[in-house]
C-alpha cells in the first residue's frame, strides 16, 4: 500500500472534524450575517451582488451567460432563472450575443451599475468590521497560507480525477 493510500484511507480524528464543522459553521454565519446585511443595506441579495461583481470585473463589463456561469461557478439553469429575475428588476440585460446566434452577453443596466456601485462600499465595511477585524496580521498569514495549501491539494485531485488517476 502506497503513503497516499494510508492517509486517505485513515478516518479523520476527532479535532479533525471538530475544526471541519468549526469551518461549515462559521463560513454559513459569515455569508448569513453579510448576506443579510447586504440585502438590508442595497436591497441587493448576495447572488445579485455576486452576478454583478463578475460583470464589473469583466473585460468590457459583458459576460457570455456561459462564461458568466463559469466565472461564479452555477450550473446555468440556475443562472439563468436568476438573470430573468434581474432582468425583470431592471439590473440587467441580455443582448444578442455578436459571435453565437444561440447565446447571450450579458450586461448591467445604469440602474444595476448605479446599485452595485452603492452597496459596494458598504459591504466591504461590512466584510471588514465582521471578517478582517477579527483576524491579526499573522492569523490572516496563516489563514493565507492554509487556503493557498487547500486550493492546491484541491486542483491536484481535480486534475488526478480528470485524468483518470489514481483509480483501481
Amino acid at each position: 500500500m502506497r503513503t497516499g493510500d494510508a492517509v486517505a484511507r485513515r478516518r479523520m480524528t476527532t479535532r479533525e472534524l471538530a475544526v471541519w464543522r468549526s469551518l461549515v459553521d462559521t463560513t454559513a454565519e459569515l455569508r448569513r450575517i453579510l448576506g443579510a446585511q447586504l440585502q438590508q443595506e442595497s436591497g441587493l441579495s448576495p447572488a445579485d451582488y455576486q452576478v454583478l461583481l463578475a460583470l464589473h470585473e469583466a473585460d468590457g463589463r459583458r459576460l457570455r451567460s456561459s462564461e458568466l456561469a463559469a466565472s461564479i461557478d452555477w450550473e446555468r439553469s440556475r443562472l439563468s432563472h436568476h438573470l430573468r429575475r434581474m432582468e425583470q428588476r431592471g439590473l440587467i440585460r441580455r443582448d444578442d450575443c455578436a459571435t453565437d446566434s444561440r447565446g447571450a452577453e450579458i450586461s448591467f443596466t445604469q440602474v444595476g451599475g448605479d446599485m452595485f456601485r452603492r452597496a459596494t462600499a458598504p459591504h466591504m465595511k461590512a466584510v471588514k468590521k465582521h471578517f478582517a477585524d477579527a483576524l491579526t496580521p499573522e492569523q490572516f498569514a496563516a489563514l493565507a497560507d492554509i487556503l493557498q495549501a487547500l486550493q492546491s491539494h484541491l486542483r491536484a485531485g481535480s486534475a488526478v480525477a480528470r485524468t483518470g488517476e489514481g483509480s483501481s
